[in-house]
């Protein structure tokens, strides 16, 4: 099996030794994304404009990929505090239908940058 790196300028930078993506078959593995503005390189501000911040990131290297966000089928979320979990669900929402992806949520000390949240994803896709 080949593995095929992702790329888009629509999404942060790699920073450091890793893909923004890679498809394997068909399956494509998001790497984590915070809530940088791809154009700045520079967080975004708040937690919930962080949460958009990082699906539109997600949705961007999908998108190179060929995919979309439909096409997920598990999200792995790390929060540094697990009581911004309800903001989580309520901006979901607006980027996923269902059936939902599998997930999980993950309580950590600290992230990038000082982020707030992380999201990394696995995809599905016929690409």
């Amino acid at each position: 099996m080949t593995r095929q790196p992702i790329h888009t300028d629509a999404a942060p930078q790699a920073i450091g030794t890793y893909s923004q993506a890679v498809r394997a078959g068909a399956s494509v593995y998001l790497s984590g994304q915070i809530g940088l503005d791809p154009k700045t390189m520079v967080l975004v501000e708040g937690i919930e404009a962080q949460i958009h911040q990082v699906l539109r990131n997600l949705q961007a290297v999908a998108s190179a990929a060929g995919a979309t966000l439909d096409d997920a089928v598990k999200l792995t979320v790390f929060l540094t505090d697990l009581a911004d979990f309800a903001r989580v669900n309520q901006v979901m929402a607006h980027y996923f239908s269902q059936p939902y992806p599998a997930r999980a949520a993950v309580g950590v000390a600290a992230l990038p940058r000082g982020a707030l949240i992380e999201i990394e994803a696995i995809l599905v896709s016929s690409q």
